[in-house]
């Protein structure tokens, strides 16, 4: 850089200096008044010249008790933020003057620190702003804004780390701030928790001196979990406080727990249960848990993770209630004997409908098998949830809801192996119902601090190495999971993998009395959490069915990078194989409430419920297949004509329960384990007409009912009409211009092979098929607002739309 004219730069330093004078005097009077113990002086932070490296390594002084705090870079600039002891600032004023006296040694070499003093553009006492060496985005605009700090403090010299720590509590507390009693130690930094504003903290110049950094505090389950009784107990009183609790209302939705029971008297659980909503398969067992199992779930689904809900200063609204129905014993909290229960879910389910038959709920369970033998194929176990869920023997009037934990990896090799290992790690049963939601795990936890050793074996959005798949099922069987969702992470070092506390969830203790929070993980969590969710959705919308709050879970579900980068190919376009492959591993990702309940303005979301009569008995023909549901999509035709070439999105959900047929026959044969198969098609620029399209989809059904491949002559989609056409929710993605959607006004359902149509003698061919379709187009940010045209066109028959 060119010298700076050395008077006028010098003159300005110094006048800088006496400026900091008077306020390190007020701060160390300040200090002594409240005999604080761990070094008196004032934190100053030096600004760099633009485009300048400071020499910031030489602003420390070891000997005169000078230290260098934190260094940070902000567009062109670098500011150092230096403690200067009591009398330190002569340092620096002897600096100035050597600068200002072209000082030289007896050699005649420079001595007037020029290099450093002409980098140097300003020096002013350091404010909060200063110390923030965090991402700038993350530091609230709103100075009163409460939140978690992760507070750096120094060490400052042997034997003074608590004495540090004493003195900034003390600071903090007087500008009514509050500091966790945990601490990690490091050789030369101490790092708390703090929650407050940063107006609070800047009423305090003395606390910011004891400050070497600030950042914005990861929100881990470890914190929490390592807390003492009574603080937890603290904690748990100011997050009810600002619980929006709903009563015991019967119109109240409720997440049903088929679980190892729950301990009601936990303090945040109590207001969301009754007494007489805990229910047991077993008398003998108890209602109670002591397994420590069904109390984490119970306050997963209520509150989600407990260490986010904590750290936050936001009201937190619980719009549905808890129930549960103790379905195993102590032992055996997360594996069940698949020979029982098919039977015991029976059970299960009953309890609390005999008890309160009026309520909406969803069911959920994280009991599987040991195993994963029956690899996609139905058990007795998978096909009694499919049959609960059709409600077969109520004529599937009142079809139920469930959701369904994939099954869990814990064996340490499968997580050294990872993430090869999650190929072969696959659902276990009852996941492969086909008319539940299964919960596969994924994870954005990936904060190791305080373990240097240990890293985390997953990357932020990638799978849990927790979680299982369905990679190696026969293709014939449904695509698994359809979603994921928070399940924790594991880290290793050279001697393997383990668990860590601040890489899971945390959530409700099962013994109150002993500890308030303990951690959960894996796919038990995640379906705990989606439990959670689909509730939130049945308040949000009380008339929708069972069928629709299944579809727009996973019509609102996205992958994430990580989810992409994992398993589709990085260097070609990749086939719909492809994404088959990443949904046999991911679902289709991880679920938003946001997007399910609303549409943001680029965004529309069309749902329709109805139903079709798919088989028919006809004289002389036997059982044929009878109705196709034609519906008109209302996009604004002439707005998507204006867009032209710009990309737009349309996503199909199709969402219909099936009646169950597990008999031998139907085990081997994909055709006769469903009561009936469901399509849908979408009109193509081809179809030169509604007519047109209407043979077309009825020719496709006849094809497919003789037994011959489906020809795909719509390449736009990920998975295609042979694909995504598995279980009993089918979702697929059509990508090009807006000009070409335009063109596709309509869309179809139709009926395919079911054993109501090939097992006549049973008399099941004359009944309806209920079904839930959703349909969205989404454009890139434009002039042009859908969602309002919409509206301007005729509404298709039984429409529910789901928007702002």
């Amino acid at each position: 850089m060119p010298a700076l004219p050395r008077q006028q730069h010098g003159a300005s330093l110094r006048g800088q200096i006496e400026h900091l004078k008077p306020i390190a005097a007020a701060a160390v009077q300040a200090q002594k008044d409240l005999q604080l113990e761990s070094g008196l002086g004032l934190q100053i932070q030096f600004t760099g010249q633009p485009d300048v490296e400071l020499a910031f390594e030489s602003l420390a002084n070891d000997t005169k008790k000078i230290e260098l705090l934190s260094v940070r870079r902000e567009g062109n600039q670098t500011y150092a933020n230096v403690f200067v002891p009591d009398g330190g600032l002569a340092h620096f004023e002897k600096y100035v003057a050597d600068y200002l006296e072209e000082k030289k040694d007896r050699r005649g070499q420079a001595r007037d620190h020029r290099k450093l003093l002409d980098a140097i553009a300003s020096i002013r006492a350091a404010e909060v702003r200063a110390l923030w060496t965090d991402d700038l985005d993350l530091l609230p605009l709103d100075v009163a804004q409460a939140f978690w700090w992760e507070v750096w403090l120094p060490v400052r010299g042997q034997g003074q780390r608590q004495t540090v720590v004493e003195d900034f509590k003390k600071l903090a507390r007087l500008a009514e701030c509050v500091v966790s009693d945990q601490q990690v130690n490091f050789p030369e930094r101490t790092v708390l928790l703090m929650y407050g504003s940063e107006q609070q903290l800047s009423r305090s110049v003395m606390a910011l001196n004891c400050v070497a950094e600030l950042r914005y505090a990861k929100e881990t389950a470890e914190f929490f979990d390592g807390m003492d009784v009574d603080e937890q107990h603290d904690w748990s009183a100011e997050l009810l406080a600002r619980a929006q609790l709903q009563p015991p209302n019967e119109a109240v939705p409720r997440v049903c727990l088929l679980d190892s029971g729950v301990t009601r008297a936990h303090p945040l659980l109590e207001p969301l249960m009754q007494a007489d909503d805990l229910h047991t398969v077993e008398p003998a067992w108890g209602v109670e848990d002591e397994a420590d199992h069904g109390t984490g779930l119970a306050g997963l689904a209520a509150y989600g993770d407990l260490a986010q809900a904590l750290a936050s200063a936001d009201p937190v609204q619980i719009p549905h209630r808890l129930e549960s129905v103790k379905l195993i014993p102590a032992e055996g909290a997360n594996e069940g004997d698949a020979r029982h229960h098919a039977y015991l879910f029976m059970e299960g389910v009953a309890r609390p409908e005999i008890a309160a038959p009026e309520r909406s709920r969803v069911f959920t369970s994280a009991v599987t098998a040991s195993d994963y033998r029956d690899r996609g194929r139905p058990s007795s176990w998978s096909a009694a949830v499919d049959g609960l869920a059709a409600n077969t023997d109520g004529a599937g009037d009142n079809p139920r809801l469930f959701v369904l934990s994939a099954g869990n990896t814990r064996e340490a090799q499968a997580w050294a192996d990872y993430p090869d290992s999650l190929s072969t790690n696959l659902v276990h049963d009852p996941g492969q119902a086909w008319n539940a939601i299964t919960v596969g795990a994924y994870t954005d936890k990936i904060d190791t601090q305080g373990h240097p050793s240990l890293k985390p074996l997953a990357h932020a959005g990638g799978l849990s190495p927790f979680t299982t798949t369905t990679r190696t099922w026969d293709r014939a069987w449904p695509l698994k999971p359809e979603v994921v969702l928070e399940g924790g992470n594991a880290a290793k070092d050279e001697l393997g993998a383990v668990g860590m506390a601040s890489l899971n969830l945390l959530t409700t203790h099962h013994q109150p009395v002993e500890r308030l929070f303990t951690t959960s993980n894996a796919t038990s969590a995640a379906s705990a959490l989606c439990a959670g969710m689909a509730a939130q959705i049945m308040a949000a919308y009380p008339q929708l069915r069972a069928e629709s709050v299944r579809a727009l879970l996973v019509h609102s579900a996205q992958w994430t990078d990580d989810m992409c980068a994992m398993f589709l190919p990085s260097d070609s376009a990749p086939t719909k194989e492809d994404y088959v492959h990443l949904v046999r591993h991911c679902g289709w990702g991880a679920p938003d409430l946001s997007r399910a309940l609303w549409s943001a303005s680029d965004s529309l979301t069309l749902l329709v419920e109805d139903l079709v009569h798919p088989y028919a008995k006809v004289q002389g023909k036997g059982i044929v297949t009878q109705d196709m549901n034609l519906h008109a999509l209302p996009w604004p035709k002439e707005e998507l004509e204006a867009l032209q070439d710009a990309p737009v999105e349309m996503r199909v959900t199709l969402s219909y329960f099936i009646e169950p047929n597990p008999s031998a026959r139907g085990v081997v044969s994909k055709y006769h384990y469903p009561s009936h198969r469901l399509r849908f098609d979408v009109q193509r620029p081809l179809d030169a007409s509604t007519e047109q399209f209407i043979a077309r989809v009825n020719a496709a059904a006849q094809r497919e009912d003789e037994g011959d491949a489906v020809n795909p002559s719509d390449p736009n989609w990920l998975l295609g009409e042979r694909q995504r056409h598995r279980g009993s929710l089918h979702q697929d993605v059509w990508r090009g211009t807006a000009a070409e959607l335009a063109s596709r006004g309509f869309i179809a359902v139709y009926p395919s092979a079911g054993w109501w149509r090939t097992r006549p003698a049973l008399e099941r061919y004359g009944l309806p098929a209920r079904y839930s379709l959703l349909v969205s187009i989404q454009t890139q940010q434009t002039n042009v607002d859908l969602y309002a045209a919409v509206f301007q066109k005729i509404p298709v028959p039984n429409p529910v739309i789901v928007g702002p």
